[in-house]
């Protein structure tokens, strides 16, 4: 599952199509960042592609990579669907409906994301950032990890270190872990913004400085299921937005959020889940700002030159 129903509201110029950051090419012959999770999701063994998107951005989706996804896809034998986030697909609460607050104009974040795929999840699956490059070890583990048998609620999570994930150009919000000696597993996510580099390559948030070598979470996590079952996740994460809006909208109506670090460190500090953790040497870059973009297509450059991807991208799977 691919969450691309951000509104980039850092990044946005202007509100032409153009300037959202998930459409941006930086591939030596135009490619996205999604294009680069694509081919190492196939590459890794995933057989199954959903695109979370928003509805008035479908066309220009489908344009710019949908139709070209489906069809490498079915070169590959692998499917791909679409849903959509919408900022008004609320659940219900104390049995009435309801509505958006006045002036709320975004969705509800990456809670949300994931249950607007609801319908067209049967079994294990993962979650990515459409706008986030993790390398080709966080899929293959992820993936591996996903064919195993787990109970139903097991969780994964491609750990990356703090010091890989920071931008030179502003502050990032990360999903700072508590982890367990020798590094098995997660004992709790909390979402933390403001987080930002350090001239002597540490990192802080708030003025308080934090480990660099520190796990995140990057929203890459793996869920377990049995084949051809709605994941247990599912249904807690439908619980939680329930109580997301009893709790947190009324306080905060136009910018709260209800996301998957959060949600989960939740269930985590309650004990009602398990979440491995699944370390990766990669380095992860991504486009917050403008002026990540030169970066990430010169990282790109060197993984091409170095023989990671072939200059055509998909011409090796």
């Amino acid at each position: 599952m691919i969450m691309a129903a951000g509104l980039g509201s850092r990044y946005q110029s202007n509100k032409n199509i153009s300037a959202i950051k998930q459409l941006e090419p930086i591939g030596l012959h135009g490619e996205l960042m999604i294009d680069f999770s694509i081919h190492d999701a196939i590459e890794a063994g995933f057989k199954r592609i959903i695109f979370v998107i928003r509805p008035d951005i479908k066309a220009d989706f489908k344009e710019r990579i949908g139709e070209r996804i489906e069809k490498i896809g079915a070169r590959f034998g692998v499917e791909v669907d679409y849903c959509f986030q919408r900022a008004e697909n609320l659940p219900v609460v104390d049995e009435s409906p309801i509505q958006v607050p006045d002036g709320r104009v975004k969705p509800w974040g990456t809670g949300q994301a994931v249950l607007a795929a609801k319908d067209l999840i049967y079994g294990p699956f993962a979650v990515i950032n459409a706008d986030d490059y993790y390398g080709k070890e966080a899929f293959r583990k992820i993936h591996d990890w996903l064919v195993l048998e787990h109970a139903e609620n097991a969780i994964a999570m491609a750990g990356f270190n703090l010091k890989n994930t920071l931008s030179d150009h502003g502050g990032v919000t990360r999903g700072l872990c508590k982890v367990a000696v020798g590094h098995t597993h997660v004992l709790d996510v909390v979402e933390t913004s403001g987080i930002v580099k350090m001239a002597d390559g540490g990192a802080s948030a708030d003025g308080i400085a934090l480990d660099p070598d520190g796990f995140v979470s990057m929203n890459f996590w793996g869920f377990a299921a049995k084949e051809n079952q709605k994941p247990w996740y599912m249904e807690m994460l439908e619980k939680g937005f329930v109580d997301f809006f009893r709790t947190e909208v009324s306080s905060n109506p136009l910018k709260a959020e209800y996301l998957l670090p959060t949600h989960i460190g939740a269930l985590l500090r309650a004990g009602k889940v398990t979440v491995k953790l699944l370390e990766t040497a990669d380095m992860w870059f991504g486009v917050t700002y403008p002026e990540d973009k030169a970066a990430v297509v010169e990282s790109i450059r060197g993984l091409i030159d170095s023989g990671v991807y072939e200059e055509e991208l998909y011409s090796d799977l």
